[in-house]
This record gives structure tokens, sequence and C-alpha cells, in this order.
């Protein structure tokens, strides 16, 4: 039996592992030293640190340490590969300025792309197919016409799809588009390799996968070398492409997160799968009515999105305080509109209404996920049976 709140909105964020917070701990409190003095000892661990954490972020999707650029966090990371490659282009003056993107990505990517209209660039929101996953073939079509740069993002952070990336990066190369990746919602869950998938720009954040907040990176290809101009500027860190002090001890807890990722996402996806298909066997026995949204042979395997028939997830959700669950992306869950990926997908306006975001992590036990299960059916069957007593 449990007790508590049960915490099943691990896309939002994930808490921090305790073996990166005994990672962070000694550069919080002794060794405090600026990575960038590296000119006495105390400077010097810390840099130390921080490269350590730049080799474990870039073990973990196949890259070179340098290629590893930190940022705040994955908004920073897209913004900086979205509109830094853009302007770069631009600026190299050989009439290129066009950006493509999907209509389901994550809100920083689709502001980011809308902000480059406003310096003239031509910009174009790609459609998604009923399953979640990106056109291609209306991807290939738009690159008929000369484009500087596409952004896809690798797993879909509301509906949990994983996107064919490995091939979007041919169409967009034999365009001569670089290819950008948001890869917040995939790595550390599912195997990332920027050489296997040929990416150019690929962003990262911490917080989504047991590290600190605050701390993401941008992957920069060297070779082709994808190039790009800053967004901040000041001492020239990061080589030029991100000035500002690295916070050493986020950097530490980052890093730490990727090694323990790499070392045990394997085993984790297999008990994720186990606890995703408890949770909808538990669902089943309730006698719950509800259909799901997104592809089932391409998914994380922590994450649901569903729909109870005739209740509103919003009621869902206040009959059901204890289980923490969203109604869409961290970003976005405050407004009152219907999700804008879920619409994306084809859902009208009460589908998308009645749709929760469940997501499964490195704490949840099977017992919570039967208890959420059971929790989650109650409380939509009283909505229902209190909406059709209104009616």
């Amino acid at each position: 039996m449990t007790t508590g709140p049960i915490y099943l909105d691990y896309q939002a964020t994930t808490p921090l592992d305790p073996r990166a917070l005994d990672a962070m701990l000694p550069f919080l409190r002794d060794d405090f030293g600026n990575p960038h003095s590296i000119q006495h000892a105390f400077g010097a661990r810390a840099e130390a640190a921080v490269e350590q954490a730049r080799g474990q972020i870039a073990d973990l999707i196949g890259a070179e340490a340098r290629e590893i650029v930190f940022t705040s966090g994955a908004t920073e990371a897209n913004n900086l590969a979205i509109i830094g490659a853009a302007r770069f282009r631009q600026r190299r003056g050989d009439g290129v300025a066009r950006v493509l993107t999907f209509a389901f990505e994550h809100k920083c990517v689709l502001e980011a792309v809308r902000s480059l209209e406003d310096e003239g660039f031509e910009t174009a929101f790609l459609p998604v197919t009923k399953n979640g996953l990106a056109d291609l073939d209306a991807l290939a079509d738009a690159l008929e016409q000369p484009a500087t740069l596409v952004s896809l993002m690798a797993v879909n952070n509301e509906i949990g799809t994983i996107q064919p990336i490995a091939e979007a990066a041919r169409i967009a190369h034999a365009a001569g588009a670089l290819l950008h990746v948001d890869v917040a919602q995939a790595v550390g869950k599912i195997p990332v390799d920027v050489k296997e998938a040929d990416v150019d720009l690929l962003s990262i954040s911490g917080h989504k996968m047991y590290g600190p907040k605050g701390i993401g990176a941008l992957f920069v290809r060297r070779r082709p070398r994808a190039r790009l101009l800053p967004l901040i500027h000041g001492g020239g860190q990061e080589r030029g492409m991100r000035s500002g002090t690295l916070p050493a001890p986020l950097c530490v807890g980052f890093g730490a997160a990727a090694a323990l990722a790499s070392a045990e996402m394997a085993d984790e996806a297999a008990r994720l799968a186990e606890i995703r298909a408890t949770f909808l066997k538990t669902l089943d026995a309730a006698g719950a009515r509800y259909s799901l949204h997104g592809d089932e042979a391409r998914h994380i395997p922590g994450n649901l999105n569903i729909a109870f028939e005739a209740a509103p997830a919003l009621a869902v959700m206040n009959a059901a305080p204890d289980v923490a669950v969203a109604t869409g992306s961290a970003c976005s869950s405050a407004s009152v509109e219907p999700s804008y990926v879920l619409k994306a997908i084809g859902l009208d306006a009460s589908e998308a209404e009645r749709s929760l975001r469940i997501g499964f992590g490195r704490q949840t036990t099977r017992l919570e996920a039967e208890a959420a299960a059971r929790k989650l059916a109650n409380a939509a069957a009283d909505v229902a049976r209190g909406l059709n007593a209104a009616e």
C-alpha cells in the first residue's frame, strides 16, 4: 500500500539523483573556484571537474568532449542552435534565410523559429501524422526550396513518440540544410548517438535526466563543422559560443547524471516498460474507459498520454489531487487552451481537453503505478457520473 502523493510527471522534471548530488557537494562547499581561473589550484580543480563532466555528457551521446557547449538548459541550447545557425548563414550572404520545424515541437523551438520572422527569415511549421510522427514527406517537399536549418525533437514531450531522426537528417543534408535535434525527452531514456543519427546540432537538459536544474548543453558538430553565432557575449568562454562563468557544481551534477544514464539506461527502460504495462492493466481491471495517443510501436517506455471518456482532464486531476500528472507540457500547463501538440495530431478540442500526460521514472514503483491507476480511474468515473447527473 502506498501513502502520500504519487509523482507521475517525469516529463516535466526529474528528481535530482542522490548520487549526482553527492558529486556536486564538494563544489558547493570547498572546491568553489572559478573554472576559468586555471592559474591557481582552486580554479584548476573546478576546471578539471567541468571538463570531466563535459566528457561524460559527450560519451552519453557518442560525441567528442570539445563538441559540447554548456548552457543554462535546453531552452537556451535550442535558441542558440536555431537562431545562432540561422544568423551565421544569413551573415555569410548565400541568400538562404529559411528555417523549418514541425507543429508539435516544444514551445521554445516554436518561439525561436517565430522570432526569426522578425529578422526577415522565411519559416514553415510542418505537419505531423495522427500517430504523432514527423511527416517526412512534407519535409522533403518543403526542402525543394533551399533552407538553412530543420529542427526536429527526438521524442515528443507530451505523447512520447520517438521520431525518425536519422531519416530526417538524410533528407535535410541532401537539400543542404542543417539538422538540429532537441533530445531533452530522449537522452538518458533511449540510446542517442550523434554520429549514427548524423545530426549537426543537438540540445540536452540536465533536469530531465536526474541532473540539476539550470544546466544543459548543445552539441555542435565539428566535422563537417556546424557554424553558429553566439547569443550571449562576454569573456569568450565555451570557445566563444556561450560566454559566462560556468556553474561548476551544476556541470558536475549534469556529468554525473549522464554517467549514471550511460550505465543504467537499458535496465531502467525495461523496468519502466513493465511499470507502464502494469498501469494500463490496472486501468483495465478498474473498468476505465480511455483512449491512448501517440504511436504504440515508437514511444519511450515511461510516457503515456491518455484521454478518459467523458471526463475533462482538469476535473480528473482535481478529483485525484494526490496523483501528480499533467495536461500538457510544463511550459504551457497553466493555460486553459487545449494542447497544441494534441491538436497537431488531429484531436478535436473535446478529446484534447480530456487528455492527461503521465510520466513514470526512476523512483516510480509498481505499487505506486497500481495505486495511481486506481485513483485516476475512480476519479474519471466520478467526474463522468457527476457530469451526467448535471445534464
